[in-house]
């Protein structure tokens, strides 16, 4: 494809106005700098640079960010600084968003695409994919908790109980806990419903797919091959 048509599908601009990015001499593929915006380039791992800034190009993005505290998963927020904030302008205006939500003060595991399909097939309850969430409770974890959060609880605005894939106690006064709808405030709910609540509340995982350790709080990056293939595996339906 053209230079220019590939600078507007990661996210540069308009057609035109990278076009004249090419013609101002801003734009270098792998480290030349090109002026020709009619110039022929591959879609999918072409390296090149914007103004010194280095991307590799894609025709689809995934994405994890370890959300931090006090940020909002919307593009519209209301009190808080957008998850979209943290994110290169170039990948907000492809139009990348987030698989889900977490709440203002929940922080861990967060995906973004830009495929619609992916993003529902990873947050549509039939699919099942597994969330993983570290609790910190406001009162002791018993084990009348445990196994209301296990047989399952009843919420006010939903048809029948629900119940957790697996809940257990890692502390007085926390829990590890795996659902596999992702509703809203779903474990607060729950938690609620069974007689507690919560106080911190942290997702290490989304179905096989864990935060790294080294990615620390309002940090982000591309998924490997080897973590998209996990992602895919969890919601085959996208992959085709």
């Amino acid at each position: 494809m053209n230079l220019d048509v590939l600078l507007q599908r990661q996210g540069f601009g308009t057609r035109r106005g990278c076009r004249v990015l090419v013609h101002q001499g801003r734009v270098a593929v792998r480290g030349e700098v090109i002026d020709d915006p009619d110039t022929q380039v591959e879609e999918e791992g072409t390296e090149f640079s914007v103004d010194g800034e280095a991307w590799i190009a894609r025709g689809r993005v995934v994405l994890m960010m370890h959300k931090p505290v006090d940020y909002e998963v919307s593009r519209k927020p209301q009190h808080h600084p957008s998850v979209h904030s943290l994110l290169p302008e170039p990948l907000n205006a492809r139009g990348v968003q987030a698989a889900g939500r977490l709440d203002t003060d929940t922080t861990g595991l967060l995906l973004f695409s830009d495929d619609g399909t992916l993003i529902h097939a990873l947050t549509s309850p039939k699919h099942e994919v597994h969330k993983t969430y570290d609790v910190t409770l406001v009162h002791p974890c018993t084990p009348e908790l445990i196994h209301a959060l296990k047989s399952g609880v009843q919420l006010h605005d939903e048809p029948g109980p629900l119940s957790a894939v697996s809940a257990a106690a890692t502390g007085p006064d926390t829990l590890h806990i795996v659902l596999r709808e992702g509703k809203y405030h779903q474990v607060k709910r729950m938690i609620g419903a069974a007689g507690n609540r919560v106080l911190a509340l942290h997702r290490p995982a989304v179905g096989s797919l864990s935060l790294p350790a080294d990615l620390m709080p309002g940090e982000w990056r591309y998924l490997t091959n080897e973590e998209l293939n996990r992602v895919w595996g969890a919601a085959p339906r996208a992959r085709a």
